[in-house]
């Protein structure tokens, strides 16, 4: 297949000023992607936490985007005691699903191809829980279906668009995984504009009866994750998607009212997609660079940190530190070095003399 002339490429054409927007954003993503590794500077308990807190976040703002009504308190208490209870209602179907699978996704990503075949696998597994959705789980659709808004009853508020039909959802799928590889492979666009517009032409395909959106949220975390976006699993994207449902819905619309005609304008969509990647980025990178030294740092650390604190600007040596604690010299050592390295604490003096002080 021509993918240089295809569809996908060719809307990729986009306007100065939009592609001045994206790429300030780009910028400003792969500044946080490229100027160090999260986990380079997290302790490993650090980051098991965040993740576990991502996804259940993630699992209860991707779930309610489309009406379910578990809060995130109740969908910790379902990924705490998964493996002891039955999922008796829907509700709770749907979240066990997308916890196990989002799950999978953080741990496994590297080993998860982005083709016909994971998508399928990974609607089935989504939705492995669910009784409603048994004839149909990893299969494409056998009937139309609207992309429709919801409120947080679960209530139709409006419909969105109206996807491709079911005879022709094996074709284009097939296009559009081919596409993506092509695009891939030949570095055609920035790998997170090739994501951004594989997940809008998903959407718009809605190639499943139910579970598109939730799927398409589990594939962006999966590319986003592939491409070296690691503080994926410390944010939450679908989170952010969920405290501006409205705008992207309405992003959804205007993308939608131009798909597969001559004048195809993926602009909003791109724009909305964007943004929603730069607040994961900026609150990641706050992560390490605001005053929220506590993540960074394992119990005896944070104690002889706020024993520091308290000094105020009072120099101390390492005797006062190891009198102060009671640790042994060596971990004193290890902990001083670490907060000079952070650049928390800074050295006066040399040899017997040295003293630390706070940085002000």
């Amino acid at each position: 297949m021509d993918y240089e002339n295809f569809r996908l490429t060719r809307r990729l054409d986009l306007p100065g000023d939009v592609t001045e927007q994206i790429y300030m954003m780009i910028a400003s993503i792969d500044g946080v992607k490229n100027s160090w590794r999260l986990t380079d500077r997290l302790l490993p308990q650090t980051i098991e936490r965040l993740t576990q807190s991502v996804i259940i976040t993630s699992t209860g703002a991707s779930n309610r985007i489309e009406g379910n009504r578990l809060n995130d308190i109740e969908v910790e208490n379902l990924y705490r005691n998964m493996h002891i209870r039955k999922m008796k209602t829907r509700d709770e179907q749907e979240v066990a699903g997308y916890l196990e699978v989002l799950q999978l996704i953080f741990e496994s990503y590297n080993d998860i191809q982005m083709n016909e075949s994971s998508v399928l696998h990974l609607h089935k597994n989504m939705l492995q829980h669910s009784d409603k959705d048994q004839h149909h789980k990893g299969k494409y659709k056998f009937g139309p279906n609207r992309v429709e808004a919801k409120d947080a009853s679960g209530n139709i508020v409006g419909v969105i668009f109206d996807p491709t039909l079911p005879h022709l959802v094996g074709k284009e799928m097939q296009e559009l995984m081919g596409w993506y590889k092509w695009a891939s492979e030949n570095h055609y666009k920035h790998p997170l504009i090739l994501i951004a517009n594989l997940v809008f032409e998903y959407l718009a395909i809605h190639p499943f009866q139910d579970g598109n959106g939730r799927t398409s949220r589990l594939i962006t975390n999966l590319l986003l994750l592939k491409n070296g976006y690691d503080f994926t699993k410390m944010i939450s994207h679908e989170k952010i998607i969920e405290a501006n449902k409205a705008q992207y819905y309405l992003a959804l619309n205007k993308t939608q009212k131009t798909w597969k005609t001559t004048k195809e304008d993926i602009s909003p969509f791109l724009l909305f997609f964007f943004q929603t990647v730069k607040t994961q980025a900026d609150a990641a990178l706050a992560i390490i660079e605001n005053d929220n030294i506590e993540s960074l740092l394992s119990e005896k650390q944070l104690a002889l940190w706020q024993w520091i604190t308290g000094l105020g600007g009072t120099e101390f040596s390492r005797k006062d530190a190891i009198l102060a604690l009671g640790y042994p010299s060596r971990t004193t050592e290890a902990i001083i070095k670490k907060l000079l390295d952070m650049q928390r604490i800074k050295k006066l003096g040399s040899g017997r003399a040295t003293r630390y002080v706070k940085t002000q």
